[in-house]
């Protein structure tokens, strides 16, 4: 078995991004209608769910009650420490814990649903993060994702690579928009179930982020080179 790499769980430090993030946060999921996207993501979870980069927990009021337990992973401490206290309002069991993204604090096959919600624009490697995720989700368990992704617009698409090179993951904690986040579910080894294409805020004038993707993938089963071990 391949040894995993151990993260440091605040290895991810964005102090500035975090307090701004903290402050806008809510009145920018009103204003632009993701309030409204977090509860299309969420509809219809039940079970013991992972949140891969929780963020400040503005996902937390929207689980609904057939959730059993959320264990919601952030890396980053101020960020933690708000989303610890979003937790005690949830109406669902959340524990948050410290963790990066590409070396989950948790054992394997133990969750029934896992969400990633505008988090795979930062994590410092995509794939393995996904791979991460797949790891801990059993099979058959779905991944359920609201991400940012590469404009279909060649100005647009032209505009996100150059920010990504230089200044915009600096200013927003990490965040690449040009990045494909359904090209590297699927390469991850997912099903994609669904999907559908939108713009954050729906009207206005487009930001490099707006382009985005909501939908669902799935773990596949088990199969014929994945057979559970036999007990003697």
């Amino acid at each position: 078995m391949a040894q995993r790499t151990k993260i440091a769980p605040d290895a991810v430090h964005h102090p500035v991004f975090a307090r701004f993030y903290a402050r806008f946060s809510e009145a920018v999921d009103l204003r632009a209608g993701i309030a409204e996207h977090r509860r299309e993501l969420l509809d219809g979870l039940s079970g013991r769910i992972i949140e891969i980069g929780a963020g400040n927990g503005l996902n937390f009021a929207h689980y609904p009650a057939a959730v059993s337990e959320v264990v919601a992973i952030e890396p980053e401490r101020t960020l933690r420490q708000l989303a610890v206290r979003a937790a005690l309002q949830a109406e669902v069991p959340v524990d948050v814990v410290p963790g990066a993204a590409e070396a989950l604090p948790v054992k394997s096959e133990a969750f029934d649903a896992a969400v990633a919600s505008l988090v795979l624009c930062s994590v410092r490697d995509l794939s393995r993060a996904l791979g991460e995720i797949r790891r801990v989700l059993r099979p058959g368990g779905e991944l359920r994702f609201f991400e940012h992704g590469r404009a279909d617009g060649r100005a647009l698409a032209t505009v996100q690579r150059g920010l990504d090179r230089t200044v915009w993951p600096l200013l927003f904690g990490g965040c690449h928009t040009a990045r494909d986040p359904l090209g590297a579910i699927e390469a991850a080894g997912f099903e994609i179930v669904g999907y559908r294409h939108l713009r954050v805020p729906a009207k206005g004038v487009a930001s490099p982020s707006s382009p985005c993707v909501l939908g669902v993938a799935r773990r596949p089963a088990l199969g014929p080179d994945e057979q559970e071990p036999v007990s003697e």
